[in-house]
């Protein structure tokens, strides 16, 4: 057997292994999000950085000591941990997605009732988070969902949908892994091999051109984006046919390697796209003055 062979082995076993953590240690819910909290880190200046250590002062007011709060990193995690606590957060629930028919046209305003989807959460927590005459824990804890949920809506099943629950209905092998299903796996094994196996750190300062290339936009157009890939890649790369093309799609499936290597650029630049928007919303917040008003839809 080669070693290319062997190292695949190897990541396939470690990602059956993955299965077995609680939900807290999984990607999307923790690697994933909190790469993309060092991504930004890195890519912030010094005096946005200085900012986000002395909002984090406040982590003590929010009465949340059974989650971290002490780093950009934990902040990126946090809403997922108190959300387990759900006679206290459970509303929050809504706010982790936006899912949209993925055989239909994307309406960017779709299943967001009264602000109660990730896209929306996102200019309503950077707002709060730029309001300086709030107090601090109010900002902080904005902050908190602001990172996360730049997380959340570019993983793409956050915002694809084949009624499936975004793939969570959709039992799938990550190869030789069995039990898992197609959301876990973008959320999880798949999104960590992703960072891990880059070429290059993901985590570091990235140049002016890159950070062209992966930035811009607003939460709409990265649903939008998350969306199609689920559309025009996740669905057809897990069933080997178009998502809206002939029968429907079964409630199970397996990922073979060459489907695997197929996805890990997808999932990789999904995450670089999140550190960096996230960086870009971030030195937005915290520059002087309000942030400009919304334009009307």
């Amino acid at each position: 057997m080669g070693h290319r062979a062997i190292r695949n082995r190897f990541l396939i076993a470690c990602a059956a292994l993955l299965a077995l953590l609680p939900a807290q240690a999984q990607a999307w819910g923790f690697f994933a999000h909190r790469t993309t909290a060092e991504i930004a880190l890195e890519n912030v200046t010094p005096e946005t950085r200085a900012k986000i250590e002395r909002l984090l002062r406040a982590a003590p007011e929010l009465g949340t000591p059974e989650c971290d709060l002490a780093s950009l990193e934990d902040a990126s995690v946090w809403p997922d941990c108190v959300r387990r606590t759900r006679w206290r957060w459970g509303y929050t629930a809504a706010w982790h997605y936006r899912t949209a028919p993925v055989c239909e046209a994307y309406n960017p305003r779709r299943n967001c009732s009264g602000g109660n989807c990730v896209t929306a959460q996102i200019e309503r927590s950077q707002r709060l988070l730029a309001d300086e005459s709030l107090p601090a824990h109010i900002r902080l804890e904005a902050l908190a969902f602001m990172v996360h949920f730049i997380g959340d809506v570019h993983m793409p099943l956050h915002s694809g949908d084949h009624e499936d629950r975004g793939g969570n209905d959709i039992d799938t092998a990550y190869g030789i892994a069995p039990g898992l299903n197609l959301h876990w796996i973008w959320d999880g094994p798949l999104a960590e091999r992703a960072i891990t196996s880059s070429p290059v750190p993901m985590v570091r300062r990235y140049s002016a051109d890159e950070r062209a290339e992966l930035g811009g936009g607003n939460p709409d157009e990265w649903g939008r984006e998350s969306w199609q890939t689920s559309r025009d890649f996740v669905y057809p790369n897990a069933f080997d046919r178009p998502a809206c093309e002939g029968e429907d799609l079964p409630d199970e499936t397996a990922l073979t390697q060459e489907d695997i290597e197929r996805a890990i650029p997808i999932s990789r630049q999904r995450v670089a796209q999140a550190g960096i928007r996230m960086a870009e919303y971030l030195e937005q917040a915290f520059a002087p003055g309000p942030l400009p008003e919304p334009e009307s839809n």
